[in-house]
């Protein structure tokens, strides 16, 4: 059964739940999640609202015109969103294999609903994963005098595939205005949990000579302010002296799939607003 999802947000006022679910009503429609958060200092209200279509009369190319004269009266910023759809995604990646591999075998068992129609390396080792997946592999190769080029290319890979969202599954180069600017709030990156603590090469040796007592991962929309973007999604894991660098590569490791793709499922889901440098996730 497929849902209808509004995503919104506004100056928070009187009457917004009752207006939206209101709304839901007067067209036949049976809300099924409903969730709403307001930023008291911001004084801005934000809410996801899910509904089935069924039984209702409206088609899904009516829900947004329906909705915009109850958008207009309460100011509100309006994304229209359906549960059947499968964004068209495109996963980059470097040399290190598992944050691509964990999203690809996520895929391929129907886990994440999405369309993966891109992945795109600037090394060749993740070509025969790619192929086995069945997601085109495209290898991109970069150097600092082509690296202008090189995000040219990868602008026009994506446009050719018609991408919706981009993450960066361990993709460890420095995006461009151009490539930020074509697709805000749609690129995902993940990193390690030590920065701004441990920034540069060999963090895991650096975190394990200062004797840190807990590792974790961030996920988070990429900005021009390199990894501090809106965060999506975080988690940690308590370590201790007893653990070696390679202990502490494996743990972080692992959070790194998991957070990411909690990151990735949560905006193919469409549950994540942003709103300045933080989202607001629903549940």
């Amino acid at each position: 059964m497929t849902s209808a999802v509004l995503l919104l947000s506004c100056p928070d006022q009187r009457g917004l739940v009752a207006a939206v679910a209101d709304f839901v009503l007067r067209h036949g429609g049976n809300v099924v999640h409903a969730e709403q958060h307001v930023d008291r200092e911001a004084g801005v209200f934000f809410q996801r609202v899910e509904f089935d279509l069924d039984g209702g009369d409206l088609a899904r190319d009516e829900v947004a015109p329906a909705f915009a004269e109850v958008a207009r009266r309460f100011q509100m910023n309006v994304a229209v969103r359906f549960t059947d759809e499968r964004p068209r995604i495109a996963l980059l990646a470097s040399k290190q294999p598992h944050c691509l591999a964990d999203l690809l075998a996520r895929w391929r068992a129907d886990e994440l609903p999405a369309e993966v129609v891109a992945v795109i390396s600037n090394h060749e080792d993740h070509a025969a994963l790619a192929h086995f997946s069945g997601a085109p592999f495209h290898y991109l190769p970069v150097t600092p005098p082509t690296k202008a080029q090189q995000e040219r290319q990868i602008l026009q890979v994506l446009a050719e595939a018609d991408v919706e969202l981009v993450v960066l599954a361990r993709y460890m180069q420095v995006l461009g205005p151009p490539l930020l600017d074509a697709y805000p709030a749609r690129i995902i990156n993940i990193h390690h949990s030590f920065l701004p603590a441990f920034v540069g090469a060999r963090p895991y040796h650096q975190a394990q000579t200062r004797g840190v007592k807990i590792i974790g991962a961030t996920a988070h929309y990429a900005s021009a302010d390199l990894d501090e973007g809106p965060i999506i999604a975080q988690d940690v894991e308590a370590v201790s002296h007893r653990d070696s660098v390679s202990d502490l590569v494996r743990k972080g490791r692992d959070l790194e799939t998991v957070v990411l793709a909690r990151a990735v499922r949560a905006h193919l889901e469409h549950r994540t607003l942003v709103f300045g440098n933080k989202t607001i996730v629903f549940g």
